[in-house]
């Protein structure tokens, strides 16, 4: 099995998000054994990839702590290896077997992919435990029209408004509480947001300690969320394209960009950087 140590949504080194990729050379191995592995490489998400066709792939993904359905980062990851390596060509069509659903994936320099149908989980989110526990109570939502809601384009995640980027900056969540309150509403974590007029849709932190990450530096599937989430509120239209910084605050700078394409279908897309690969010997 060869691996890869990716950053993902960045176009430098130790730039992004990292995240590990092992491209398969036939069935996958156990469970245990893929669990073993994403525990050694300590990432916030490792791919395991089989290769089914010329342009066909299933991808499992594991963090840490556990497999999740999908993982917007180390897909672009992922993908961002295929390309590199002469697996794919720069322009086709691949498609991504995962199991949060079937994705379309467009390959080159900028892989961009196309989420799971976007779904507003009906959960009730407790405004009033949940800025407390993110250090944020004087973080109230921008306005009544923007509150809390826990939406899925493959993994739901709370989506948080906050006023401005000195409240988002200021945010000190209280990890163990934020991972109980996550339990509790079976979702990722939290994704919290401030809307910007300097170039970027917004400026984004994630958070999803239950899952073993304090915090991310690039989260595909949450700004995919988060991208359906502004369209529902009126910030952002069909064939609009968004732009999104994170990372700022672990000194990992993340740009990801989404579009809204036809009928609501969202994608996401970044650039990627290998900066390590070798054999894995187990």
């Amino acid at each position: 099995m060869k691996y890869y140590v990716v950053d993902a949504f960045t176009s430098v080194a130790f730039g992004g998000n990292p995240a590990g990729v092992v491209l398969l050379d036939g069935d996958f191995p156990s469970e245990k054994l893929m669990q073993q592995v994403a525990a050694e490489y300590r990432y916030s998400e490792t791919a395991f990839v089989q290769q089914n066709g010329e342009k066909e792939f299933t991808v499992r993904y594991f963090t840490p702590a556990g497999e999740v359905d999908l993982c917007g980062h180390a897909t672009i990851a992922t993908f961002g290896v295929l390309w590199k390596e002469g697996i794919i060509a720069a322009g086709s069509r691949c498609m991504n077997h995962t199991l949060a659903g079937d994705l379309l994936i467009e390959a080159g320099e900028q892989v961009m992919m196309q989420m799971a149908p976007p779904r507003v989980l009906d959960v009730v989110v407790d405004v009033a435990r949940l800025y407390p526990i993110m250090q944020g109570s004087q973080a109230e939502p921008q306005a009544p029209s923007m509150a809390c809601e826990v939406v899925s384009t493959g993994l739901p995640d709370i989506i948080m408004p906050v006023t401005d980027r000195a409240a988002l900056d200021a945010l000190r969540p209280d990890m163990d509480a934020l991972a109980a309150y996550s339990k509790e509403l079976d979702v990722v974590g939290v994704h919290a947001f401030a809307m910007s007029d300097d170039g970027y849709t917004a400026h984004v932190r994630n958070f999803a300690p239950r899952y073993g990450v304090p915090e991310e530096s690039a989260t595909g599937t949450a700004n995919a969320a988060l991208t359906h989430y502004l369209c529902r509120h009126g910030h952002v239209k069909e064939g609009q394209q968004c732009r999104y910084l994170q990372g700022e605050a672990m000194s990992r700078p993340s740009v990801i960009t989404t579009s809204v394409r036809g009928g609501g279908s969202i994608w996401v897309g970044g650039e990627s950087f290998i900066i390590a690969s070798g054999d894995l010997l187990v």
